[in-house]
């Protein structure tokens, strides 16, 4: 082998080759930097509205399918007098204000009064659809109207944000868009898979609190205790047990919050252990049980609020076990794998009563959720 001879090599050559093509090289790299500085932005806007169009078309679907299921149900199952669409469709469309929070003082019952208005009022206005329908199909109907509902709202948000980064070429108020869009399909998608569940009465991921309570209420006497609010009492090794659920199989949550504030009027309490579902993070195993402490249950707050004020007022202990599921885990039908935690998770309550009362103790125990497909 043998070495450059760097002293023969021409370098006036080199350089003379390199002036004849850089004018041309220059070219070929500015035009393209100053190509995508005046139109980056909306060459990226243009590629992300194909996405988010996508995504729109999909949510425009499922606020459509939604609305046929409800009203196809409605005329199959109830025959009423009348076209129930118009009435349907006003329902649809129906929204709620939230009231002032600029003094937060007494908020919380304020959110309360708007929201259980809204409920009593779109309670009645279904009934009319038919009014010799049972309390059952009357709850079926509500859910599959809050379930077109917020697809509805949905679909109308998103489009919203859409047409407006649009209408001003403006991409960076598409990003937060592009952000969330994942999250709202998947729990759109989710929504709209839940519509068969609901119609025929199944239990859904969200039930498997109702549904542990209500299998320890078995061969025991129930109450109504609240509105849609089912109450028993049993022992355990010395101990009095009251147990606590939405009134099933109705797909309804209830109102835990009334019904243990009348068993805390009525009895000396010593500890709550609440029941529910909750999301799982992503990596997670579904239908992973684990122990917390204080109120597990989910909504717009206010039932929360009035448990944790009760056990706050009384000093009563609030325990929690949570059986961890995805968003469409929560509100589909209720796989096998959670449904097989129900024994294991009672049993967890016996070990949690054992090691935080005492002989001659009360204990609160609530089933969270919707009790849809579960009796009691």
């Amino acid at each position: 082998m043998s070495l450059v001879n760097f002293t023969n090599f021409d370098f006036d050559q080199l350089f003379a080759m390199s002036d004849d093509t850089n004018p041309i090289m220059m070219l070929i790299w500015i035009l393209p930097i100053f190509f995508f500085v005046f139109y980056g932005q909306r060459i990226q806007l243009y590629v992300t509205s194909g996405e988010i169009k996508k995504g729109i078309a999909k949510l425009d679907s499922f606020r459509n399918e939604s609305r046929d299921e409800l009203i196809n149900y409605v005329k199959k199952n109830l025959k009423p007098s009348d076209d129930p669409v118009h009435k349907i469709d006003r329902f649809i469309d129906y929204f709620t204000i939230m009231p002032v929070d600029m003094d937060p003082n007494g908020i919380v019952d304020k959110v309360r009064h708007i929201v259980r208005s809204r409920e009593d009022y779109t309670r009645e206005h279904v009934r009319t659809l038919s009014p010799q329908m049972s309390d059952l199909e009357l709850t079926k109907i509500q859910t599959l109207l809050e379930i077109a509902s917020s697809l509805q709202m949905i679909y109308k948000i998103i489009n919203h944000m859409f047409l407006t980064a649009k209408k001003q070429n403006n991409y960076p108020l598409i990003l937060p868009l592009q952000m969330i869009l994942p999250f709202i399909m998947e729990q759109s998608e989710a929504m709209k898979e839940a519509i068969p569940v609901f119609k025929k009465g199944q239990p859904v991921g969200d039930g498997i609190g109702p549904m542990i309570v209500g299998k320890m209420m078995l061969k025991h006497q129930k109450e109504t205790v609240a509105f849609q609010t089912v109450l028993a009492k049993s022992e355990f090794e010395g101990r009095e047990l009251f147990l606590l659920k939405a009134e099933g199989p109705g797909s309804t949550v209830g109102r835990p919050a009334d019904g243990l504030e009348k068993i805390v009027s009525e009895n000396k309490i010593d500890a709550i252990i609440m029941i529910d579902a909750a999301l799982k993070m992503e990596g997670e195993d579904s239908a992973t049980v684990t122990r917390g402490f204080g109120a597990a249950i989910g909504g717009i707050g206010t039932e929360k609020f009035e448990i944790e004020a009760i056990a706050t007022s009384k000093n009563i202990p609030i325990f929690s076990i949570v059986i961890k599921q995805s968003v469409k885990e929560a509100i589909t039908l209720m796989t096998k794998e959670i449904a097989d935690k129900a024994d294991d998770v009672r049993t967890q309550v016996y070990e949690m009563i054992q090691e935080n009362t005492t002989h001659g103790q009360s204990i609160v125990i609530i089933g969270v959720g919707n009790s849809a497909g579960v009796p009691q």
